[in-house]
């Protein structure tokens, strides 16, 4: 039985399909970006307040993992990336670089690509880490559950640290998907052992 956070989520994500068929605007996964444009993406995240800088060899290995891209004529017009952490012996997969133009940002196009890469990474470990409510409340719809850093292990904390995402829950809050909500449990109890 769907919930109402499913029939608001079917509904959001099949209109924004239908406004990208409207547009003329293809959505694809793909490994390759050429350097240009990845050089675009970059700078855009730099100067960007609200997105984590990534540098072109960032980038670079987020594509080893796939990316969603909104595209019309060749132009792109909406990314998402899949940032791999490694922790321990697993891999654990954060959404990372989402950016909709401007001109078609109202019509829920970021949600779109949230929903693809979440569905993508369904069998892996997938973080998600931000500061605005929007991004909240599109982790509440795709299912994904707020966590606290006390839920997750120590290990993971410390890499998340190294690479600048600090243990803030006044700015920021955690969601993990439905995966690594079933197994936080077992995740936990492995890397714990690696400390001991």
């Amino acid at each position: 039985m769907e919930t109402v956070l499913d029939i608001e989520k079917n509904t959001i994500v099949e209109n924004a399909k239908a406004y990208c068929d409207e547009q003329g605007l293809e959505v694809v996964f793909t490994h390759e970006i050429d350097h240009t444009q990845l050089q675009i993406i970059s700078e855009r995240t730099k100067n960007l307040s609200a997105m984590y800088h990534a540098n072109v060899g960032m980038l670079l290995d987020r594509l080893n993992n796939g990316c969603y891209l909104i595209i019309k004529d060749g132009e792109i017009y909406g990314h998402i990336f899949a940032h791999k952490h490694v922790v321990g012996k697993f891999s654990v997969f954060e959404r990372s670089s989402l950016w909709v133009h401007e001109q078609y940002r109202s019509h829920n196009l970021g949600l779109l690509l949230m929903d693809l890469l979440t569905k993508h990474f369904n069998k892996n470990f997938l973080i998600s880490i931000a500061q605005g409510a929007t991004v909240h409340h599109n982790n509440e719809l795709l299912g994904m559950r707020y966590i606290t850093l006390k839920d997750l292990s120590p290990v993971l904390i410390e890499v998340l640290e190294k690479l600048g995402k600090l243990r803030d829950e006044v700015k920021y809050k955690y969601y993990v998907n439905a995966y690594f909500e079933s197994k936080i449990g077992q995740f936990n109890k492995i890397l714990k052992s690696k400390l001991l």
